[in-house]
């Protein structure tokens, strides 16, 4: 019987999800900025045994996870569901190679968007993401989320798969403009 990880509050995740990925051995951490990681790119920014990239796109993302685990560490990649479309092509590295690829991926074009934008690719993203060869998990409430972060870890850094857990745009809240 797995035990249930008790999470106060949905704005706690991030610092949870930290915790879970300090344990999981996690020593990089790149992103393109988003509101929905904003908390924990902060708490992993102020970590000094962490180094972090900010990308200008989140393909190169994927590419820079290869170095650092050819460099012996383990990295977790942090984007929108946008993203995804810009990596679909870097994804061959991956899952081709063989390597371990973590990524938490914000999800838009769901709960209340206002963007239109947004709305393809947030219905896209997961089929996209199975068609190359990642598996994804999804996460809709904060304790769910808190809960798949290990299990995906694991997949990725003991089993070397390729692993995106999708964050539900509710469990992040609406975004206002």
């Amino acid at each position: 019987m797995s035990k249930r990880i008790e999470v106060p509050a949905a704005a706690s995740w991030p610092d949870e999800v930290y915790r879970v990925l300090k344990a999981a051995r996690v020593a990089h951490m790149s992103y393109v900025p988003d509101a929905g990681h904003a908390r924990l790119i902060e708490l992993f920014h102020a970590d000094n045994a962490v180094i972090t990239n900010v990308l200008t796109t989140e393909e190169e993302g994927i590419a820079i996870a290869a170095g650092a685990w050819l460099g012996g560490q383990r990295s977790v990649l942090l984007m929108q569901s946008s993203g995804v479309g810009n990596c679909i092509n870097m994804l061959s590295l991956a899952t081709v190679a063989r390597f371990p690829l973590l990524m938490l991926v914000t999800m838009r074009g769901e709960f209340a968007e206002f963007n239109p934008w947004q709305v393809p690719m947030g219905k896209g993203a997961a089929a996209a993401l199975a068609a190359v060869g990642v598996r994804t998990l999804r996460a809709e409430t904060a304790e769910d989320l808190v809960e798949t972060v290990a299990p995906a870890a694991t997949l990725a850094y003991e089993a070397d798969q390729q692993v995106a857990v999708l964050i539900a745009q509710r469990l992040l809240g609406a975004k206002k403009w």
